[in-house]
């Protein structure tokens, strides 16, 4: 038979059950056993699912307290120098110690590691730190623990682990080479292998994403090295790749000495002739071929001509799976869209996928049709109707989009012309405060968004708690003495969801949660068809701020990318159309916001590193579209109109003339974990627009000190001068608590009064 098995699962739970027992636990309302038995009991809930979806192996080590990544480095003993001696013992305690920080009035708070993009996606795991006196070892057992749980539902289990090479990868190094660590990890792995072995584990799926990458020779040596020192562990290795195609890597990763190679087929379906060719007559072929990043509904009849002829000519050692990890998709669409059943019949959740797997699977090993051919028939009709449906096209867009020429993508003065009149107009001082735009969403606003959304209560009545909400937001600005204020966002729920419940050819979920950090948890809107703007998104909310304040008030919008980026998309149209289609609406709304007074509009783009493609020969012409659909969106300002752009977690080296290429007035950046040194490559880069580094993390719970931050104000200007240079927190400040935000920016003020009289800056820009 075809061996079915799955990259792995969501882990927050169908209804976010271990989020919220994580953040009580946090809070002191949970004890840690409560939260080790909810982490049991879904374990065991999704090891039952892929169970009972006909999975020959179920997959272990896709749990995590708060990242995998992260868990990994806890299990392989690779721990930052900061926390060697004050880490607690138990396993979860250790993994939100790391990522969260550690307050230590003694002798100065631990930072949280760095935190950034799993690939091309918008998961965020935490970097593993290296110096001279990292040792690794195997320094927990929790991977066993779970291994027997596991073994309670199913005897075939399949372990899940991140290879050697994309760990390093991903890792950050300080004072030891890539190649000295990976001499002292080697043996951590092969010993790791080993115990896995006498726990009877036949298959260790290795994750090496790295091989859809253009690899450095060093790096072709290292992952050659890394195997052929893993070859004598007794545990069958399934070498696993996903996000791209082998491409030029093929040849290496053919030739390493392991049993099986998984290829993700949905993301680089021309390599299946390739691999094949070069298979060898021993390997298992793991077949990616359910998509494990968007929610529509498979081709299965494609996927079994495809694949039929290779089953005939593998036999057994042809297995079946999704692309990659279902992380990416939320659990169940089974009571999603009931007001839209054209798109709802199209999608594809975790569950669906299953079936989708599960039948594909029957299919191709000649069971019954009553056993595959529901859901064949269901898909098949499905994708034709929404292909067919008037959902999909809308003329007016159609012509709009004919109509742009390159005169539409450009602001007609460059950037420094605009400083001036902006500074003119605007009058701040050197320096200039503000937030990136959230603040904290209290369990009142939280309630009344819910409250409104179930027609608990009438619009007259949202609308007055969210302008009380602003009120209160736009005051404590003030008190805190920022120099440009935001109305805070009490009304969205996510930076993208909002707009996708307010843009035509957009739709959002009920329960469509998927994980993107930690216990962060977001609900990506659906693009199903053309994109326009019917009304106002923001201008109600905008407007309103303004009138309280003197001060300028930021308006706040999220870029095109973004919204692709954090959405899940058609897949019918390129994504540079779909991109101008939001631009276009984006650029109606800055319109009306420009005529209301709004004298400043943050366009945030934090999607734009991170959806750059794996390979470096397409990434030119996806950042020139991407960045065309930004100036689509922000090129028909008058020149004192500011525009903002917010950046964050990525590695933005690799875009830097992207950045440029914005056309942006001010771009703000995630800078505190990395210490300023984005700041530093911006400046060398040539940037000419003015920026704004984060000077302190908003992911960790510990409230900065005044020295630190005047202390990173001052590495930022040792590259860029003060008249280029705004002072902000990170992110958004939506998921702090207020006591936390005042403390935060009150010592961000009083640094930034500080900094500049030191420097002599107080008069007026």
């Amino acid at each position: 038979m075809t061996t079915l098995h799955y990259l792995g699962l969501p882990r927050i739970g169908p209804a976010r059950e271990l989020k919220w027992s994580i953040e009580r636990y946090w809070q002191n309302q949970v004890s840690i056993d409560d939260l080790e038995a909810t982490a049991r009991i879904l374990r065991r809930a999704q090891w039952e699912r892929q169970r009972d979806s006909g999975a020959d192996l179920i997959s272990v080590g896709d749990f995590a307290w708060y990242d995998h990544i992260l868990e990994q480095s806890l299990l392989l003993g690779v721990v930052p120098s900061r926390f060697r001696d004050t880490l607690p013992t138990g396993i979860a305690d250790r993994a939100f110690t790391i990522a969260r920080g550690q307050a230590d009035t003694t002798r100065g708070d631990r930072a949280a590691s760095p935190m950034q993009k799993w690939f091309d996606t918008n998961y965020h795991y935490l970097q593993p730190e290296w110096d001279d006196d990292t040792c690794p070892r195997l320094a927990s057992d929790s991977l066993v623990h779970q291994i027997r749980e596991a073994r309670e539902v199913q005897q075939g289990v399949k372990v899940q682990l991140i290879g050697p090479a994309t760990y390093l990868w991903l890792s950050r190094f300080d004072g030891i080479d890539v190649d000295e660590a990976l001499e002292r990890l080697l043996p951590v792995y092969h010993q790791l292998l080993g115990v896995l072995s006498r726990e009877d584990v036949q298959w260790v799926q290795l994750d090496e994403p790295l091989l859809c990458l253009d690899l450095p020779t060093a790096w072709r040596s290292r992952m050659e090295r890394a195997y052929s020192g893993l070859a004598a562990s007794p545990c069958s290795k399934l070498l696993t790749t996903y996000f791209g195609g082998l491409e030029d890597n093929l040849s290496l990763a053919a030739q390493l000495p392991v049993q099986g190679l998984h290829v993700d087929l949905v993301s680089a379906p021309d390599q299946l002739t390739g691999v094949l060719d070069r298979l060898g007559p021993n390997k298992v072929l793991s077949a990616g071929i359910i998509n494990g990043r968007n929610i529509w509904r498979a081709d299965l009849d494609h996927w079994a001509a495809t694949l039929g002829p290779i089953r005939q000519q593998l036999g057994d050692r042809l297995w079946v799976a999704t692309s990659c990890s279902l992380l990416h998709v939320p659990y169940s669409a089974g009571q999603e869209l009931t007001d839209t059943p054209l798109v709802a019949d199209a999608l594809a959740f975790v569950v669906e996928k299953q079936q989708e797997l599960s039948a594909l699977r029957a299919r191709l090993d000649g069971a019954p049709e009553a056993a595959w051919s529901g859901t064949f028939r269901h898909n098949r009709s499905a994708r034709q109707a929404l292909a067919e449906s008037e959902l999909r096209q809308n003329p007016e867009v159609a012509r709009r989009l004919a109509g742009v020429e390159t005169r539409h993508r450009q602001r007609p003065e460059p950037v420094d012309e605009r400083k001036a009149v902006q500074q003119a107009a605007l009058g701040l001082p050197a320096l200039p405060t503000t937030t990136i735009g959230s603040f904290p969403q209290t369990t009142d606003i939280r309630k009344a968004r819910r409250d409104f959304r179930q027609g608990r209560i009438e619009q007259e009545t949202y609308h007055r708690i969210m302008e009380q909400a602003i009120a209160h937001a736009i005051a404590r600005q003030e008190a805190l003495g920022l120099d440009v204020l935001v109305h805070g966002e009490p009304e969205r729920n996510d930076m993208v969801e909002y707009f996708g419940e307010s843009l035509a050819g957009f739709t959002t979920t009920r329960g469509g949660w998927v994980q993107s950090y930690g216990t962060r948890c977001v609900k990506p809107p659906l693009i199903y068809g053309d994109v326009y703007r019917e009304k106002p998104l923001t201008l109600p909310w905008a407007t309103y701020a303004q009138s309280l304040s003197k001060r300028p008030v930021k308006a706040m919008l999220t870029g095109p990318t973004t919204m692709l980026a954090w959405a899940f998309v058609r897949e019918d149209q390129p994504q540079s159309v779909i991109a101008d289609q939001v631009g276009l609406a984006l650029r109606d709304e800055i319109h009306d916001l420009e005529q209301a007074g709004l004298a400043i509009i943050q366009v945030d783009e934090p999607a734009l590193r991170e959806k750059l493609p794996l390979r470096r020969q397409a990434q030119a012409a996806w950042l020139d579209s991407a960045t065309a659909a930004f100036r689509l969106a922000t090129s028909a300002v008058r020149p004192e109109t500011q525009i903002h752009t917010h950046m964050c977690y990525s590695h933005f080296q690799d875009i830097l003339h992207g950045i440029q290429a914005l056309d942006a007035d001010v771009i703000t950046i995630e800078a505190a974990r990395s210490e300023m040194a984005l700041v530093r490559d911006l400046a060398a880069a040539g940037y000419n627009g003015d920026i704004g580094p984060g000077l302190y993390d908003i992911h960790s719970p510990l409230i900065p000190e005044e020295s630190q931050l005047r202390e990173r104000l001052t590495r930022a200007l040792a590259s860029l001068p003060a008249a280029r240079l705004w002072v902000n927190p990170d992110c958004g400040l939506k998921t702090r608590q207020w006591a936390e935000v005042e403390a935060a920016l009150t010592a961000m003020v009083a640094a930034t009064k500080a900094v500049r009289e030191r420097i002599g800056e107080t008069a007026v820009r």
